[in-house]
């Protein structure tokens, strides 16, 4: 398939499209599965079928829209009129649907499921990496291709060179999105300009946050996006192989990935001669075994080259010797989601979304006490505020807003003081917390602190590979302490000890999962330092979450 082809491929599939007066889509992601998505979905080709409509009105599959707890979702797109967004969608719900937008009848019952556009949850949004993952059908390649899909692949191959791609990635300002923050075009420029035979690229799907799904959104959503910005990135680099690293418990990503890999080699958008190019890039699936430390990209690349997933001290650098000791690419799954946007639009588009030193824009999943919760995508420097109280629909019940984790177990907690953060790289670290791949997990006035960081200290110590002391013990001693604070059975001096633990860890252990592990207990200690004490000195949770029924005796 060359340019020209491929443009013929999107033509066709927009006139196919265009055939219909009505469409309607149905979200297939995981949690609208979950919720009972897939028999929405036969339920409306049944009827379609059975109604003799099929000419007229198709049911689609696309990916996720954004609401998550609202699911399953719906959009209706009728030709010429607004789409119109259904939550909560039942079978019962089929016939009036289609009823009010096929027949054109009254049905007021629905209106109560109608979601509007102009609420805040859509409006504060900017969608550019999910751009198209409520609209197309992740499992078709025509629906990829009418949307945009490769054009990117296609410029670069046909009228950039290596320099020119690395140099437009680095002008956009986008930086890693999978925690760190480095930027992305000096990343490339540095494999570009490694030595080697051989140079490999590796999308990072090990997403462990608890709480965190936004990688494998993308991946289930829009899958040809992420093979997309891996090609493009293999180009300027001059890789001729990727690997995408997936979590064995993201099994739909997976599937839906190998399904878009087999079907653009065989369209001849990847594989050799891709778009009719000198170009060779093939990309295979490896799966993680969940341990979270994989995460870390030296484990993770000694993961995929068959080895237990430990990290292993740096430098060399993976640009420098990363996968069988080749010069190796490593970004995170959402970075790669960026890249056809930024070719595609230019690098000053990009570069004017966002904040001075974070362009572009986050996907957050947005978690725990909203009203409500989902999957969002918004510009970098928005606030904290924003997020909550106009995204997030503020807190449920009624109730005060307490604090935001972000960035999960490596991350901290951002307290009420603090809800007017701008939400970039630079303000985060400054409250001691991190961006990390984008978990927000929003907690109200009956949330205990200590408790919460005792929760992530159990997650990390779990997690722990066990490989440097630091981290191995380090974890558990900071566990037993946090135990002992919320059992009422610990002393000022356990205060004084957890916080010299903390220090140890954070400078001595050997990778980013040990050296961020006592971020939730730091960034508690600092904005909530009087539930410490009074949990030690009073036997008293001001959230009336820890018990001291034992405390004198766990104490003796």
């Amino acid at each position: 398939m060359n340019r020209i082809e491929l443009k013929a491929m999107a033509q066709v599939e927009q006139e196919r499209q265009a055939k219909f007066r009505c469409r309607i889509l149905c979200c297939m992601s995981t949690p609208c599965i979950s919720s009972g998505a897939s028999k929405i979905l036969a339920a409306f080709a049944d009827a379609i079928t059975a109604e003799g409509l099929a000419a007229e009105v198709e049911a689609a599959t696309s990916g996720c829209m954004g609401p998550c707890s609202r699911g399953p979702m719906v959009t209706i797109k009728n030709r010429g009129e607004a789409d119109v967004i259904y939550e909560r969608v039942t079978p019962e719900m089929v016939a009036p649907i289609l009823n009010r937008h096929v027949r054109g009848q009254t049905v007021p019952s629905l209106d109560a499921r109608i979601l509007s556009h102009d609420i805040p949850f859509f409006a504060k949004q900017e969608k550019v990496v999910l751009a198209g993952s409520g609209d197309i059908d992740p499992e078709r390649l025509e629906s990829c291709v009418a949307a945009g899909g490769y054009e990117a692949l296609g410029q670069v191959l046909r009228e950039m060179t290596p320099s020119d791609v690395c140099v437009e990635i680095l002008r956009s300002g986008l930086r890693g999105r999978g925690g760190a923050g480095y930027p992305t075009g000096f990343k490339w420029q540095r494999v570009q300009k490694a030595t080697g035979d051989r140079k490999y690229v590796v999308a990072n799907g090990d997403e462990g946050d608890p709480g965190a799904y936004m990688d494998r959104t993308l991946m289930e959503s829009d899958p040809h996006r992420v093979l997309e910005g891996m090609a493009v990135a293999g180009y300027a680099v001059g890789a001729d192989r990727g690997y995408i690293y997936v979590r064995r418990e993201y099994p739909l990503a997976a599937k839906r990935l190998e399904k878009a890999i087999t079907q653009a080699e065989r369209a001849g958008l990847l594989g050799n001669r891709a778009l009719d190019s000198p170009f060779n890039f093939r990309i295979d699936i490896r799966m993680g075994a969940g341990a979270f430390v994989c995460g870390e990209e030296t484990a993770l690349m000694q993961s995929i080259m068959g080895r237990r997933g430990q990290p292993v001290p740096r430098p060399p650098y993976p640009a420098q010797q990363g996968l069988w000791g080749a010069p190796t690419l490593i970004n995170n799954v959402e970075t790669f989601g960026n890249v056809a946007m930024i070719i595609n639009r230019g690098a000053e588009w990009y570069a004017g979304l966002g904040t001075e030193k974070s362009k572009g824009t986050k996907i957050f999943a947005l978690a725990g006490k909203t009203v409500n919760t989902g999957l969002i995508e918004v510009p970098m420097g928005i606030t904290l505020r924003e997020i909550v109280y106009d995204i997030g629909g503020g807190i449920q019940d009624g109730r005060a807003f307490k604090a935001a984790q972000t960035g999960g177990p490596s991350g901290g907690c951002i307290p009420a003081d603090n809800l007017d953060t701008p939400m970039d790289y630079e303000a985060l670290a400054a409250l001691g917390s991190i961006m990390g791949s984008g978990g927000l997990i929003v907690m109200d006035d009956t949330s205990c602190m200590p408790d919460v960081a005792r929760f992530f200290m159990a997650f990390c110590m779990d997690e722990s590979c066990g490989k440097c002391g630091p981290c191995r013990g380090g974890t558990v001693q900071m566990h037993r302490i946090l135990t002992r604070i919320t059992e009422g059975a610990a002393t000022m001096k356990d205060l004084e000890n957890l916080e010299e633990l903390c220090g140890m860890v954070k400078d001595t252990s050997l990778c980013g999962l040990g050296q961020t592990a006592p971020n939730p207990i730091l960034s508690t200690l600092r904005f909530f330092r009087d539930e410490y004490e009074v949990h030690i000195r009073d036997h008293h949770c001001p959230a009336g979450v820890c018990r001291f029924d034992n405390a004198v005796s766990r104490a003796i």
